[in-house]
């Protein structure tokens, strides 16, 4: 598998970026890296580290994109960025995924214009899928790619959830629910009344109605869908709750007593930190693309970027992007065909 990676995307790039990719290429020799950004600046970064560059090739680009500016400028005055020319050897068929810790709004744009979208399937727009720390794998779709979503586009949100789930964790039939303010399907704006029952009308899909925020962590429902405003809100909420619960926990457990208290729960504690940091998961895929592309953390150190390489290796190993295709085409796409080893 090769693995295109924008190295000078994100808030801790390139040092973070390159640390935690390399890192996860030791875990499958197999794999080839290519890294995209300023050559000079990720070289130093692996010689300074001791990093072997055996399989890992080095695509210089001449910029970066910051998170602040404008997303448009991926295609008007930032060609030459790190992540315009990931996306470009992507189209070109050099790699099999793209990993990105860089601003989701150009990434979004860069996908779009460059026609990564299954557009020979219908699909009108790219969303970002969220697997949520809970009980069981829960996808939060669409979690912050487009603001507005029409019924038509919910019903193909619902198609992807539907393809992710089978493909990375088995689900013949998730089942989808509708984020909204009460179980009624008259709850909520116009727009979201018109969703519901668009998604009932659906066939091929296990809809199972509308889901009030409290039913969430609670395990509602395999695949939670909303635009990505409502999404993002959800998203933001339950990383700032993980923190909360973290820094919780360190009050009870501080003292003496406290300490002793801790001793006795520390191995289940670990766990449950782990589980609610989303170092452990990396990023979130971007559905709807020809080739997987995973979107991380902007904030993601080594750790998550090396969670991240993971999960690229398991949605092109899944074929998640031709059973999206799939879904829309009734028949398979050669898309991400070539992901498979």
């Amino acid at each position: 598998m090769r693995l295109i990676v924008d190295a000078m995307g994100g808030d801790h790039a390139p040092e973070e970026i390159v640390l935690g990719a390399v890192r996860g290429k030791t875990e499958d020799p197999s794999l080839e890296l290519i890294l995209t950004g300023d050559e000079n600046a990720i070289r130093e970064v692996m010689t300074r580290h001791g990093l072997s560059e055996e399989g890992v090739r080095i695509v210089h680009a001449e910029s970066r994109i910051e998170m602040e500016e404008d997303p448009i400028c991926i295609i008007k005055g930032k060609r030459d960025s790190s992540m315009a020319r990931a996306l470009q050897l992507l189209r070109d068929g050099e790699g099999d995924a793209l990993l990105s810790a860089g601003s989701t709004g150009a990434l979004l744009v860069g996908c779009s214009s460059r026609i990564y979208k299954v557009k020979q399937a219908g699909i009108r727009r790219c969303a970002i899928g969220t697997v949520l720390p809970l009980e069981k794998p829960t996808l939060l779709l669409d979690s912050g790619a487009n603001i507005e979503v029409s019924p038509e586009e919910m019903v193909q949100l619902a198609h992807m959830g539907r393809a992710y789930m089978k493909g990375l964790y088995g689900l013949e039939e998730p089942e989808i629910a509708l984020v909204n303010n009460g179980a009624e399907e008259t709850k909520g704006t116009d727009n979201y009344v018109q969703c519901h029952a668009a998604l009932k009308a659906e066939e091929g899909i296990r809809f199972v109605g509308n889901i009030e925020g409290r039913y969430i962590p609670l395990g509602g429902a395999d695949v939670i869908l909303c635009d990505g405003f409502v999404g993002n809100v959800i998203l933001k909420l339950s990383e700032g709750f993980g923190r909360f619960i973290k820094k919780q926990l360190t009050g009870i457990f501080s003292g003496f007593a406290g300490k002793l208290a801790g001793l006795l729960v520390y191995g289940r504690i670990k766990k449950l930190s782990s589980r609610l940091s989303y170092e452990k998961h990396g990023g979130a895929p971007l559905l709807g693309t020809v080739r997987p592309v995973i979107k991380a953390h902007g904030s993601s150190r080594a750790a998550a970027i090396e969670s991240a390489v993971r999960q690229a290796k398991k949605c092109c190993e899944s074929g998640v992007c031709d059973m999206i295709a799939a879904a829309f085409t009734k028949e398979k796409s050669h898309g991400s065909e070539d992901c498979k080893d």
